[in-house]
């Protein structure tokens, strides 16, 4: 349902943070974006000036019959999750996509999982709002091509992991952030282990209670991020080097990869 009152960003992860803490969990809930963003403005995942379609795909995975790894919850946070978005932001229900392993939805698969980003960004256009819900689990991979200054990528995993591996940060750059078109608003929330990161945005803020803004993450290599954007975008060379820049670097960052994500 609508908040009683308007949040700001910050104010809806530090909520996150203090319900994690009554339940005894130790989580730190991130937000991480394409852009700086001022925390303190308005939450809201449909911009003021939309004018195009609002288009979702939202993925639960309770790895049913898995021992050890199943979950509980994964499905009923996507049945609620859809309810949310279609009460309080109105996207229509045609134009959410769900996977679930409940032998009802498609099945949250590899294959399927990376088909159903591809679609989402080949149907987005300018002045779209696009939201993805991503709960299930999150692990993390030894990196294979040397962008990672901690040496693993994060990843989701799939119901079929075993047999069709993870789904690396590199592949949702490719297939997801990294395809959307100019002028579209993307808002993901990825609820696994690990999750901060997984998109491999350049700015993070976290809802510790310490943190006052935004801020450009650890140690953040632009270079590779802006390799994939210009590839994607043109097939060109990387923008940017080692001494450029950070806001010069977010600046081309969003010129080639167009849209916001949050």
């Amino acid at each position: 349902r609508q908040p009683d009152e308007d949040l700001s960003f910050q104010d809806v992860l530090l909520q996150m943070r203090d319900i994690l803490s009554s339940g005894s969990y130790s989580q730190i809930p991130q937000l991480s974006s394409s852009r700086p963003l001022d925390v303190e403005q308005k939450f809201e995942i449909i911009p003021e000036d939309f004018s195009g379609t609002k288009r979702a795909v939202l993925i639960g995975i309770n790895y049913v019959g898995h021992n050890p790894g199943e979950l509980s919850g994964c499905h009923n946070d996507v049945h609620n999750m859809k309810q949310y978005i279609m009460d309080v932001h109105g996207f229509p229900g045609e134009n959410i996509t769900i996977l679930l392993d409940d032998g009802e939805h498609t099945s949250p698969t590899r294959d399927n999982i990376l088909a159903a980003y591809r679609q989402i960004t080949m149907e987005a256009e300018p002045g779209d709002a696009i939201f993805c819900h991503y709960s299930g689990h999150g692990g993390k991979l030894r990196d294979d091509d040397g962008d990672e200054e901690d040496g693993y990528d994060e990843t989701l995993v799939p119901l079929d992991f075993q047999s069709a591996g993870q789904i690396r940060d590199d592949d949702l750059f490719k297939c997801l952030v990294g395809a959307f078109p100019e002028g579209a608003t993307v808002t993901c929330i990825m609820d696994c282990c690990h999750s901060g990161t997984v998109l491999d945005l350049p700015f993070v803020f976290k809802g510790d209670g310490d943190s006052p803004q935004m801020t450009t993450a650890d140690g953040f290599d632009f270079g590779p991020l802006l390799g994939l954007a210009a590839a994607l975008a043109a097939g060109g060379a990387a923008a940017g080097g080692a001494g450029a820049n950070q806001d010069d670097i977010a600046a081309q960052l969003m010129a080639q990869c167009g849209c916001d994500i949050l």
